[in-house]
């Protein structure tokens, strides 16, 4: 009997959409790999698109802070959601936050390792948190966009506490417009970047392996449709165009109409503003995104070591 459990049963029909018995086939022909039962569902038209799981799998917080031409995003993770609304954790995030300001690059340890505003480096303060408060936190990731002339424009999605909230977006404008122009726009591309989840600034930005993932079920669904081979081959090209049209920000349409390729949106924002305007970068952090997978992967590697 394959090795799964009924919560796995659970979790992967919260991921794919799946009736019960479907969950279960899968899971036992996946033996027990949840993401092997994902790609089997979706190759079978028994599961909706996945978009790297918009469930949230961690408690904290997510912070964005911009000074000038330069905007950060962090995320502190905490083990309950007690916590997050916990005054003095939101305080550690907000500060940490505005510490990322000052470090180069996206390290991690880098910021631990500098100066937190109330004194000793925000690692320590880290520490003295775990200790004060009783419960594990992790500042698990950061992300910095800058411009050499234009702005940075924070969004916060349903915010806990300004700045601070699940859904945290930066976006980076490049141009000579003013931010009467620029600010608006910005706000109206970061509501759609919570909303609309792009997996990279363009096409060219998409991971090739979850590019590989996608080529893997299309391959799968054009042999089910007994085509010939050639045809098939065509169905596959259509279906990655198709995903990277969907899933890179400039060729997403515009949520407010649908209709509106986010590359026009800019273009067009820029000509009426008589400055072109570049959609240089952007962020979207939500909290625990990807958490599943990264435990998932470290299960992986225990086993692996242990059968070793």
């Amino acid at each position: 009997m394959a090795d799964f459990t009924v919560a796995d049963v659970k979790t992967l029909r919260e991921k794919t959409g799946a009736g019960m018995m479907d969950a279960k086939k899968a899971l036992t022909e996946a033996n027990g790999d949840i993401e092997a039962a994902v790609d089997a569902l979706r190759a079978k038209g028994l599961a909706t698109a996945q978009k790297k799981s918009s469930r949230t799998a961690a408690e904290g917080l997510v912070g964005v802070a911009v000074e000038g031409t330069k905007g950060v995003a962090v995320e502190v993770n905490s083990e309950t959601d007690f916590v997050a609304k916990n005054d003095k954790f939101q305080d550690f995030v907000r500060k940490t936050t505005e510490a990322a300001l000052s470090v180069d690059g996206d390290d991690v340890e880098a910021l631990k390792a500098a100066s937190y505003p109330d004194g000793g480096t925000v690692g320590d303060k880290l520490t003295d948190n775990v200790a004060t408060i009783g419960e594990n936190q992790q500042v698990r990731r950061m992300k910095t966009v800058e411009v050499s002339n234009g702005v940075v424009v924070p969004y916060m999605h349903n915010a806990a506490a300004e700045n601070l909230g699940k859904i945290g977006v930066l976006v980076a404008l490049e141009s000579e417009a003013g931010e009467d122009v620029l600010v608006p726009l910005g706000k109206q591309l970061a509501m759609h970047i919570a909303a609309a989840f792009p997996q990279a600034l363009d096409a060219d930005g998409l991971d090739p392996a979850m590019i590989e993932r996608e080529r893997a079920i299309a391959a799968e669904k054009a042999a089910e449709s007994g085509k010939p081979e050639n045809v098939q081959e065509k169905m596959v090209d259509g279906a990655i165009k198709k995903f990277a049209k969907e899933n890179a920000l400039l060729s997403q349409l515009f949520v407010i109409d649908n209709k509106t390729p986010i590359s026009d949106v800019v273009a067009k924002a820029g000509k009426d503003a008589g400055h072109e305007i570049v959609l240089k970068d952007y962020v979207r952090y939500q909290l625990g995104e990807g958490i599943e997978k990264e435990q998932s992967d470290f299960a992986a590697e225990v086993a692996a070591a242990v059968g070793g």
